[in-house]
């Protein structure tokens, strides 16, 4: 597979923006000799001190969120009384301190905020840490948690005064519920408080804007955008899916001696009739708009894209995939289907038979039974590396089988070992599984010689799926030490990790709106 660049699948014939080539879901921190000293140094010295004053704050602030929160009515709104501005006002000041202790000294703010009443919701982005909450700290705006949040000691207390509205796990009604939710409040009048919402649902490295989704746009309500950014010269506020963990963000955080802070409220916007009937357009323009405010593209990878960087596989997919590029042209097209096991084993059959004939586009678009068209140019352009207007249907089928079911490694490895292995012995080449695992991995280039010859002990020339197997079952980390040592791009062996504090609530696909940016 080789890397392109998409001209159509965003649903538009042109971009303000050029697309992304970095992989949205990871961060790859890297640190110079002068920068690990100050690390080093700050460690033993500053650090200790502001992660004491930070939790000290935050027990601080439990009391007021305590007093504050108790005989709440979920239903309605008290009236702010002098007693609780003056709490209110009590948290807002012990949560600055924190962050002034988190080496937070100034915040700058541009722009103004819109009243409650005349816009209920402000939609936030790009989301890519847990320190986006400041601009939750600043205004004691409502956000959308896990239900499971408000349990956690002194966190949860402080969650439930903001009055946040919650998802439940537990509840498969959780959220359609949610979202009737949020419309009721946004639909007050400006009686409840503003509901800041992350719709891209999920932490990005801040390179591009994913997709939004609908939830926020559902009321049909004019929303506030905010863009938020972190114009540090070492990144380290980052929580991506690969890529440092939580408590090693906020420890090279705290060792750095300032960290700056912007958030700037742009101009409300106001839904057409046409955005309102249509929630997906209404986002995808909120997002065009943002866009542009933060010079950066947007793109149609989506939070879905993310169980491809964290799948949970044998192997592990590099920074420079081209999977996540594929994914958003599987779902453009409409191939990924609930029966897609079904759908994989009738393309596997039908690879198999064509014996790695080459296709023409028209005769890709004749396997695939759809039409030829712009989306299906750029999928086929993926496949035809040699740039000779021709493909191997087989290398769709292997990283088609990777986008539908990311973590069942050996399940797609078992579908191409069936589409390309010899009727007489059942075994495949060195070459043949070089094509398997790049396709796989989503790369065009790809050493798979000592993993060929550890796996090939009799010296044959060919292996079977049931040696490939025993040898995985054998050797679980196989990949790290056969493939990731041997090619570049793969950054860290640290496994991935969930992020991102606030919840998907957006309702199901098939439940949703569709696009139409016609």
């Amino acid at each position: 597979m080789r890397l392109i660049k998409s001209t159509h699948a965003d649903g538009e014939q042109k971009r303000e923006l050029p697309p992304p080539f970095r992989n949205p879901f990871v961060h790859d921190l890297r640190f110079t000799s002068a920068q690990k000293l100050q690390i080093g140094l700050m460690t033993v010295t500053l650090f200790p001190i502001r992660l004491f004053i930070a939790a000290f704050m935050m027990l601080l602030a439990w009391p007021f969120a305590f007093i504050a929160s108790v005989g709440r009515s979920d239903a309605t709104v008290e009236p702010q009384c002098l007693w609780r501005k003056v709490v209110d006002l009590a948290l807002k000041t012990i949560m600055r301190v924190m962050w002034f202790a988190g080496g937070f000294h100034w915040i700058t703010i541009k722009g103004r905020r819109a009243l409650p009443a005349e816009a209920a919701i402000l939609t936030l982005g790009p989301h890519s840490s847990y320190f986006d909450a400041m601009p939750v700290t600043m205004t004691m705006a409502s956000i959308v948690m896990k239900a499971e949040s408000k349990d956690i000691p002194v966190w949860g207390t402080l969650i439930k005064y903001i009055r946040p509205v919650f998802v439940s796990r537990s509840d498969q009604d959780s959220r359609r519920k949610t979202v009737e939710e949020i419309k009721r409040r946004a639909h007050s009048g400006g009686e409840w408080p503003q509901i800041m919402i992350f719709p891209e649902g999920t932490c990005t490295n801040r390179s591009c804007l994913i997709t939004f989704k609908p939830g926020a746009f559902i009321p049909a309500v004019p929303v506030q955008p905010v863009v938020i950014r972190y114009p540090n010269q070492l990144d380290t506020i980052t929580w991506t899916w690969q890529g440092p963990g939580a408590f090693k963000i906020l420890w090279l955080t705290l060792c750095q001696l300032h960290n700056e802070f912007e958030i700037e409220y742009l101009p409300i916007y106001s839904p057409s009739e046409e955005e309102k009937k249509n929630p997906a357009l209404f986002a995808h323009n909120v997002r065009r708009l943002m866009a542009k405010a933060l010079q950066v593209p947007v793109t149609d990878y989506s939070f879905e894209d993310c169980q491809l960087a964290m799948a949970e596989g044998q192997i592990r997919l590099p920074v420079d995939t081209c999977l996540l590029e594929f994914a958003k042209l599987v779902r453009s097209l409409g191939l990924k289907r609930v029966n897609s096991e079904k759908l994989l084993q009738d393309y596997g059959n039908r690879a198999r038979k064509l014996q790695g004939e080459r296709l023409s586009l028209e005769d890709f678009a004749e396997f695939l039974n759809l039409p030829v068209s712009d989306v299906l140019r750029d999928m086929f352009a993926l496949f035809d590396e040699n740039e000779d207007n021709s493909m191997d249907v087989r290398e769709f089928v292997i990283a088609f089988s990777v986008v539908c079911r990311p973590a069942k490694t050996l399940d797609t490895i078992r579908l191409a070992f069936k589409m390309f292995e010899a009727d007489e012995d059942g075994a495949i080449t060195e070459n043949e599984l070089m094509c398997v695992l790049r396709t796989a991995l989503g790369v065009g280039k790809l050493k798979v010689s000592r993993l060929f010859r550890a796996i090939d002990d009799e010296d044959s020339g060919k292996i079977t799926f049931e040696s490939f197997r025993e040898f995985a079952e054998q050797h679980p980390d196989f990949a790290e030490h056969f493939l990731y040592s041997d090619n570049a791009g793969f950054g860290s062996s640290s496994p991935p990790h969930a992020n991102g504090f606030c919840a998907d609530f957006s309702l199901s696909d098939h439940h949703a709106p569709q696009k139409k940016l016609d």
